[in-house]
């Protein structure tokens, strides 16, 4: 591309710098836009916007990649673990052992929620989700931590970031023991990052849990494939958020509410919906034709992808691990005969080829949970947890960007233009 381009407004020509990057698409600098013309540019959305410079991932949905750090997020997911990643986000390159054990032991040590939290929990209806219970403890981190607050320390945002990695697999269990009425697990020091999660999850005080070993693979490898996914929405909510100055804890409470709408976090949980809703085997050829009929508002969850256009990377490893925790846990359930036949129907039906509707991430990860025992209501909460670190890395890289500004979108008015106030007895 040419080292500017050149816009013509009113008459006039302007020229704008082209920004290049080291991989993808070059960006066109507006910044000077509406000083130097008056006018700005219509985006919503933002989809053809860059609202930041990143170093941290990098997706191009044409060709099916994602990398972070520049590492394919197949060779992480099936060669790294949560921990390692996490320490790539944060810091920028693979750690060596000494380093990741340190960060690894650093992490542990702040599993542990303060004590008061649990009467914070209490105050939730029993029926609550266990997003809006998520949602809310974290933002009431910002309560409890003081210390970690200050965003102009770069001392106080590690501790913070480190704080929110380590507490959300804390913060996701209790929401889960809560809405089952089971007491709260402490952590324990000795098992792993995953492992942990999954004991203060399922078990119990009376008896002691064995974490299967296939299960917390599978589990790490999900936290993998959903630690980071560029700015998407509720990466640039935490971003904004941010860009105000705002503490850590209230920034990653934002980026959950916005991952929780069903655009968003809940497409696995709403791909899981529909397998349910199909029920049986049987019943796959009526859906295959209300999918195909443009008339019929019915759609077929996890299938396709916004950014990826061919097919998502992310779901070749998630299939293969869906194979492997259906084969190891034994779990017989409809739906599973269901999502099979429906993933060869999608991989060999000129219509899905056509379209591109592959099953994506969510087809097969609402799979997995499913048959490890989650309910759908905590899928979103699996998901804010993993997308955590990515958030941290993300809001740190943009404190510590000389180019940040607090975020102000700008608008097209379509309202009424200035009219004098009647008094309401005049009316």
């Amino acid at each position: 591309m040419a080292d500017s381009a050149k816009l013509s407004v009113g008459g006039k020509e302007f020229d704008y710098s082209v920004r290049s990057g080291s991989v993808g698409p070059d960006v066109i600098d507006i910044r000077k836009l509406y000083a130097q013309t008056g006018a700005f540019t219509f985006d919503p959305g933002f989809t053809s916007t860059a609202s930041c410079e990143s170093a941290i991932t990098y997706i191009d949905g044409d060709e099916g990649i994602l990398l972070h750090r520049g590492y394919p997020i197949d060779q992480l997911a099936e060669q790294s673990s949560f921990m390692e990643v996490s320490y790539l986000l944060l810091n920028g390159e693979l750690p060596d052992k000494a380093t990741l054990d340190k960060f690894t032991t650093t992490i542990t040590r702040h599993t542990m929620l303060h004590e008061q939290m649990a009467t914070f929990y209490r105050g939730f209806r029993r029926d609550a989700h266990p997003m809006a219970i998520m949602c809310g403890v974290v933002g009431a981190l910002s309560a409890f931590y003081h210390d970690s607050t200050d965003i102009t320390d770069p001392h106080q945002r590690m501790v913070a970031s480190h704080r929110l990695i380590a507490k959300m697999p804390t913060i996701a269990a209790m929401s889960y023991q809560y809405s089952v009425g089971r007491p709260f697990l402490y952590p324990r020091n000795s098992l792993s990052y995953t492992g942990n999660f999954l004991r203060m999850t399922f078990g119990n005080p009376a008896e002691e849990y064995e974490v299967n070993p296939v299960v917390e693979k599978a589990m790490d490898k999900i936290f993998i494939l959903h630690a980071d996914h560029e700015q998407n929405a509720s990466t640039s909510t935490v971003r904004l958020a941010g860009s105000s100055g705002a503490n850590p804890f209230a920034c990653i409470a934002a980026g959950i509410a916005c991952l929780w709408g069903p655009a968003h976090g809940g497409a696995n949980e709403a791909a899981l919906e529909m397998l349910r809703e199909i029920g049986t085997v049987d019943r796959i050829p009526e859906y295959i034709a209300r999918a195909k009929n443009k008339d019929d508002p019915f759609r077929l969850m996890g299938f396709g992808h916004r950014v990826y256009k061919n097919f998502d990377p992310r779901a070749t490893v998630m299939k293969k691990t869906a194979d492997e925790v259906l084969k190891e846990l034994g779990v017989t359930d409809p739906i599973f005969d269901v999502a099979r036949e429906l993933e060869q129907i999608a991989l060999n039906d000129p219509y899905f080829i056509d379209k591109k509707l592959y099953p994506n991430v969510d087809f097969y990860s609402g799979v997995i949970l499913s048959a490890i025992g989650f309910p759908t209501t905590m899928f979103t909460v699996l998901f804010a947890l993993a997308r955590t670190v990515g958030w941290v890395a993300q809001w740190n890289e943009m404190i510590s960007d000389p180019e940040q500004k607090i975020g102000r979108p700008r608008q097209l008015y379509t309202g009424p233009v200035q009219r004098d106030y009647v008094p309401v007895g005049k009316r």
